[in-house]
């Protein structure tokens, strides 16, 4: 007889991921922190979430949230009590009532780290009644004008002064969300910039030119795939043909390829596994990244595909408003561009398509630029030294 498996069950099954399976996840040695994500996982962010954590050696992930994505492979991941279903749901998210306290107490965690500033917010009431120290990270969507509507006042908005008081840090993904932070008040000394690295694969050889034009993103309006299709016909219009290729979806599709129309050359492939999108960045020419900052307030922090395309040795075309502040030096190891400039987007592409010498340059200072500061495990480690230095107190100011 087969052994039966543990399944995966909401708190309004009663159900949890047994703690024995945790704790057979990692060396008993390692101190549990729990990482809480509303949802586990969107598959737009399963590569980019556990990057942050494949490097730690003193803390041991634990996931945790209110929803788990049915396509999730719960191998790769730690998984603790759930904190969803029904009116558990939602007396955890409007009223900070802590569903499986007593299961969570049990797991010994030492520190509670949110992701996303609305995470932080329902990740609040957890982390002060368990007396946690709370780490944040913010990744640049935290500015959309929903999250600080008075009314009804959004949840963000109703937490956001006992967050600023009770964290211990708030971890930005690039120096551009960390001045907007501070901009809206978060203490300077307990905001830090950690930026998401990527796990370094051989590039493609020095010398390769790829072919075509890529776009990597969800469509949505601040990513900025409609003008990105515009540059497209720009182009075409004064005879280049160079594939234009868009790989993402999101509730803008219909729109932009409808901005699409009649440009024989641009090709949309839907959304592809992290293994299928490095493959094709293997043979692009150049990846673009034309984000704006959205009429939501909504901004880019650091878009992983663009440090992705750079460790493959892909030249980076990106938007002032793309949150790559200190990754790309313009001219150097990729091109800026204004945002929202189609022409000078356009034109941007132009110069790399006609110079293959500027081109495979671009390449290799990419490359170097990922090597010497975006390396996946020294990230992840030192994401793990912030969130272990928070374990040396608890609540408020904890690290300040």
């Amino acid at each position: 007889m087969h052994e039966r498996r543990p399944t995966l069950r909401t708190l309004a099954d009663g159900g949890v991921i047994p703690i024995a399976k945790i704790m057979r996840a990692g060396p008993l040695e390692m101190s549990p922190v729990l990482i809480y994500r509303d949802r586990i996982l969107p598959r737009s962010e399963l590569n980019f979430m556990r990057r942050q954590y494949l490097g730690f050696q003193k803390l041991r992930p634990i996931w945790v949230g209110r929803h788990i994505e049915p396509s999730l492979d719960t191998t790769r991941f730690s998984l603790g009590p759930f904190l969803g279903g029904g009116l558990r749901a939602a007396a955890f998210k409007e009223l900070g009532v802590v569903p499986r306290f007593e299961e969570l107490r049990a797991l010994k965690a030492v520190c509670v780290h949110a992701q996303f500033g609305r995470g932080g917010a329902l990740a609040l009431p957890l982390a002060e009644k368990l007396g946690l120290p709370l780490c944040v990270t913010f990744h640049g969507g935290e500015f959309k004008s929903a999250h600080y509507r008075r009314f009804p006042p959004a949840l963000f908005r109703r937490r956001l002064e006992r967050l600023k008081h009770y964290a211990s840090r708030f971890i930005c993904v690039s120096s551009g969300v960390r001045d907007r932070l501070i901009d809206r008040g978060f203490a300077p000394n307990r905001t830090v910039v950690v930026p998401i690295g990527v796990e370094l694969q051989p590039p493609r050889p020095p010398n390769e030119l790829g072919r075509g034009i890529y776009f990597v993103g969800r469509l949505v309006e601040m990513k900025g795939a409609t003008l990105f299709v515009e540059a497209a016909r720009r182009l075409r219009s004064l005879g280049y043909d160079e594939p234009i290729v868009l790989i993402g979806d999101g509730p803008d599709a219909a729109r932009v390829t409808s901005a699409a129309a009649g440009i024989a050359n641009v090709k949309f492939c839907g959304w592809l596994t992290p293994t299928e999108v490095e493959g094709a960045l293997r043979g692009a020419r150049m990846v673009c990244i034309p984000s704006i900052r959205a009429r939501s307030g909504e901004v880019e922090g650091l878009p992983s595909i663009a440090v992705e395309a750079m460790a493959l040795g892909a030249p980076v075309v990106a938007s002032t408003e793309a949150g790559i502040e200190g990754l790309i030096e313009d001219g150097v190891s990729g091109k800026l561009f204004r945002s929202r400039d189609v022409s000078a987007l356009a034109e941007a592409i132009r110069e790399l398509l006609d110079d293959a010498a500027k081109c495979r340059a671009m390449a290799s200072a990419a490359r170097r630029k990922v090597e010497q500061d975006y390396d996946a495990l020294a990230q992840s480690r030192q994401l793990e030294a912030v969130l272990f230095e928070a374990t040396a107190g608890s609540g408020a100011g904890a690290l300040s």
